[in-house]
């Protein structure tokens, strides 16, 4: 069996506990006994909890490969870089937990999407340092959007998670409205009521625009 259990079945089986009940409820033992193994089965390919939350990340970021080099202007491939991060990581609702447990020095794809996040904010002619400070923004902000509850309500039936929805936009909507005008005005599209289109687009335009504005001073 040794033989046949692969890396990658560990890692898409541990991301599909992970996505469902929760990433602390990723042990060896849970896989061990799902994939039909023995523990010992699957510490030839990860010694520790560590090294299979590392796996995990590998496995999910590398679903988005972009392009390290092409002829486009910094801003489209950007744009494009934050996009497709997104994707991927929205595709799976615990990606954001497996990114804060890990180091992500140890994530082979993470650092290639780091890498070429620092090689377009030089190309945009900021400094060393500058370029430092963006590449960790773009990379926190697409990590955020693709983790907002507008996406994706993990571990609830559509009926938990509109009624959970429901309450939070009563509780905004019984503020006293003399001093918190604006969040009972627009207490609906807080709590759940933007579409994912508007979401990402404006986020995502959010992110770009103001690295643009500040390209533009140099």
């Amino acid at each position: 069996m040794v033989g046949k259990l692969t890396a990658t079945a560990i890692v898409e089986r541990a991301l599909e506990i992970g996505d469902t009940e929760g990433l602390d409820t990723v042990t060896i033992r849970r896989l061990a006994t799902d994939l039909g193994v023995t523990p010992m089965a699957l510490y030839w390919h990860f010694k520790n909890k560590e090294q299979l939350v590392a796996g995990m990340a590998d496995h999910l970021i590398a679903e988005f490969a972009p392009v390290p080099d092409d002829d486009r202007p910094w801003r489209e491939r950007m744009r494009d870089l934050i996009k497709g991060l997104i994707g991927v990581l929205r595709a799976h609702p615990c990606a954001k937990g497996v990114l804060e447990q890990v180091d992500q020095t140890a994530v082979p794809s993470f650092l290639a999407i780091w890498d070429l996040a620092l090689r377009l904010a030089r190309i945009a002619g900021f400094s060393v340092e500058e370029s430092c400070v963006i590449s960790k923004y773009i990379l926190q902000s697409a990590i955020s959007i693709a983790d907002a509850p507008v996406h994706h309500a993990a571990s609830r039936t559509p009926e938990e998670a509109a009624e959970i929805t429901r309450r939070r936009r009563l509780a905004l909507e019984s503020l006293p409205v003399d001093r918190y005008p604006h969040l009972v005005e627009m207490a609906a599209p807080m709590v759940g009521g933007i579409s994912r289109e508007t979401y990402d687009t404006f986020g995502v335009d959010l992110v770009v625009s103001g690295i643009e504005s500040l390209a533009a001073r140099r």
